[in-house]
């Protein structure tokens, strides 16, 4: 786990530490069952091909659960997630790199907390934001 983030030490426009996942089939399969989202898209490549897609494709929110830990990793255990949210406007495929990415837009104190608002997003291989969304972060403080 990273070390904890102070409301005093980041700055707006400071970017979030990447995180980089390179889910596998099986990885899509054993989402399915945790999930309860078994359509074929994820993880039958001749059904996916039917539908007239290249192959499988990564559950959205399983793409969504890897942007959110790249938040929670980066925040630290004494933080407090207070709103996350994406949308799916892309693509990403089994054995390919997902680039989870964020960037702090704003930072402010509001009814005694210290907050950060950040942009947040997936990327796939070509540097498509596939599932881009906004985070809320209350902060600890060093004071």
């Amino acid at each position: 786990m990273a070390q904890q983030v102070f409301f005093e030490d980041v700055a707006e426009g400071q970017e979030m530490p990447q995180l980089v996942k390179n889910p596998s089939t099986r990885q899509l399969v054993k989402w399915a069952g945790a999930s309860g989202d078994y359509y074929e898209i994820h993880y039958d490549k001749d059904f996916a091909q039917s539908t007239g897609l290249d192959g499988c494709i990564v559950h959205g929110w399983l793409t969504f659960s890897f942007v959110a830990q790249m938040v929670t990793d980066w925040m630290g255990q004494d933080a407090f997630l207070k709103k996350i949210g994406v949308s799916y406007r892309g693509m990403n495929v089994p054995k390919q790199d997902i680039i989870c990415k964020g960037k702090i837009t704003k930072k402010y104190e509001s009814d005694g907390e210290k907050i950060v608002e950040c942009d947040i997003w997936a990327e796939n291989t070509e540097g498509k934001k596939t599932t881009p969304g906004k985070a809320v972060v209350a902060l600890p403080s060093h004071k």
